[in-house]
């Protein structure tokens, strides 16, 4: 793709990532403007804990590259769109996924809306390549497909985060390190002598900054105290603050003896968590589970064979894909799966975790 000709937008988030993104545009010549995109929960003053450095190390590495940085302030769009989906799933009893929403629709979408629309390309420093592909009609080129790509990083790569964009999204998508080893952009950072060249990943929910988690839930949804039970015997094991607080598959952070400990089921009516006793029980394991509103990124349907994520590890597990109509299929994994759990999303890949078809939310 040449870019000389292009008007691009570049999110800065005051890490390492982006301020590379933008060092290597200005190196190949291309002058972009910068945004940084304000986001958090509702009480902002509250909460805002780490944006005010991200914004210091955005303003130091724009203002290095004599690039104009705009700050664009989508916090009540993060609140009534992303939050709310969040608190929402979490009180249904769901694993939900706030970075793979906030990317659809707030970073490509909400900032669209309000300054985006302004540029050809908007670029990021996700971990993630695009590749384009013609789908010819006859003797005619019929239509430019455009696909999401793996890193060849697999720790750093975040196509699952990605995997529920839209089309129009990913055209306007680019992802300047996408094809690059984390080393290899720290190693650029500290040779350009970047502000933020050894600053540490950011960890977790992308607005909580160094808020613990449980304790932004816990602003929230409060405390809904009820009985941790061993599944196999019904035996009273202690209680829990809420089942909120609690994932399918946790084995951390459960505090009590004689473990460890697995959540293996919730009962959301009841307000009972069920833990299994011992250091893999086949419980916390499944093989076969459906998915609903399967979203497909460019609108190509998944073959049968693929590979797949259900969180985000370097990991892609091989699976059959069964269509069961309407965007709802059933995944048959070659190996059984642990900590499959209601909400999370199963992001899908072709047989060769390639090409990033989408993803759809696990029902079971």
């Amino acid at each position: 793709m040449n870019l000389q000709d292009k008007h691009i937008a570049v999110l800065l988030s005051g890490g390492v990532d982006s301020s590379v993104v933008l060092y290597e545009l200005v190196r190949q010549g291309l002058h972009p403007d910068c945004f940084y995109i304000k986001i958090g929960p509702e009480e902002e003053e509250e909460w805002d804990c780490s944006s005010e450095e991200d914004l210091e190390m955005a303003t130091a590495v724009s203002h290095k590259y004599g690039c104009r940085l705009e700050v664009v302030d989508c916090h009540k769009e993060y609140w009534d769109q992303v939050t709310s989906y969040t608190i929402d799933k979490v009180r249904a009893g769901f694993t939900p996924n706030p970075d793979v929403m906030c990317n659809r629709l707030i970073k490509f979408g909400a900032f669209h809306e309000k300054r985006g629309h302004d540029y050809d390309l908007i670029a990021t420093g996700h971990y993630a390549q695009t590749e384009e592909e013609s789908v010819v009609n006859g003797f005619a080129v019929d239509t430019h497909l455009k696909w999401l790509c793996t890193s060849p990083d697999p720790v750093k790569d975040q196509t699952d985060f990605l995997a529920q964009i839209y089309d129009w999204q990913l055209q306007k998508a680019l992802f300047p390190i996408g094809h690059m080893m984390k080393d290899e952009v720290r190693q650029i950072a500290e040779r350009e002598h970047l502000v933020n060249a050894k600053r540490k990943d950011s960890q977790g929910i992308c607005f909580l900054g160094k808020i613990n988690y449980n304790d932004y839930i816990r602003r929230y949804l409060g405390e809904l105290p009820g009985d941790v039970l061993e599944l196999e015997t019904g035996k009273f094991i202690g209680k829990h603050k809420g089942h909120w607080f609690h994932t399918i598959g946790q084995r951390k952070g459960m505090g009590f003896g004689g473990g460890p400990w697995f959540v293996v089921k919730k009962d959301i009516e009841q307000n009972i968590i069920y833990v299994s006793h011992g250091y893999d029980p086949q419980t916390a394991y499944k093989q076969d589970f459906p998915i609903h509103d399967f979203h497909s990124i460019n609108g190509q349907l998944p073959p049968q064979r693929i590979t797949l994520k259900i969180r985000h590890t370097p990991e892609f597990l091989p699976a059959r894909l069964e269509q069961l109509g309407d965007g709802t299929y059933m995944v048959h994994a070659d190996t059984p799966i642990h900590g499959v759990a209601p909400g999370q999303f199963c992001v899908v890949y072709d047989e060769h975790h390639h090409r990033c078809y989408g993803s759809g939310e696990i029902t079971i």
